[in-house]
């Protein structure tokens, strides 16, 4: 067996336990030293599979996280309520970013997660420190939405839909924006 083929399995063999697995475990399913394994679990990690090492073993977090990208418009004294609308429902706002006829895709990350974050938030934007990205497109702006499911995301879509913000996208919009911005990196 290759070191591909038995990280392979060591990700398989923890993606099929109802408990952690303990490394000498794996080490004997493997037939393989107890510091192969350690070594093996450093580099799935390195490859950003999460795995956690626990008093009693390995386990793999799977949590998987969907995301869309929403295109929404309103007035600089409602991004409050975007951002609690979009948290409270058990979304996370990933970025904020404008399709720029000259200048294309301007990003800016956000994570906002709660509704401490978007204090933090709102608080640095009413310093004057910085101001909001969306007025560069006069109020048009996307954010990417990651929540925990498919289900959870429709209703933030829903939500943002009642209270006005969900803007259609135009002709001239590309509707795959990291497409581009890939491209772009690859010139």
């Amino acid at each position: 067996m290759t070191g591909d083929q038995r990280r392979e399995e060591i990700i398989r063999i923890l993606k099929n336990a109802d408990a952690p697995v303990s490394g000498l475990a794996l080490s004997k399913s493997l037939e393989v030293s107890r510091q192969v394994i350690v070594q093996d679990i450093a580099l799935i990690r390195a490859k950003d599979i999460d795995i956690y090492s626990t008093n009693r073993g390995y386990v793999l977090n799977e949590k998987k996280e969907v995301s869309r990208i929403l295109k929404v418009f309103h007035e600089d004294d409602e991004v409050e309520t975007e951002l609690q609308a979009i948290v409270d429902l058990g979304g996370q706002v990933k970025d904020v970013f404008v399709y720029h006829k000259a200048y294309g895709v301007l990003k800016a990350e956000m994570n906002i997660r709660s509704r401490r974050d978007i204090a933090n938030y709102m608080a640095d934007i009413k310093s004057g420190k910085s101001t909001l990205l969306k007025n560069v497109t006069s109020g048009y702006h996307y954010h990417t939405i990651t929540a925990d499911d498919e289900n959870t995301l429709d209703l933030i879509q829903e939500e943002l839909g009642r209270l006005g913000f969900l803007a259609q996208l135009q002709e001239y919009e590309p509707v795959d924006f990291w497409s581009k911005e890939k491209e772009n990196k690859t010139r």
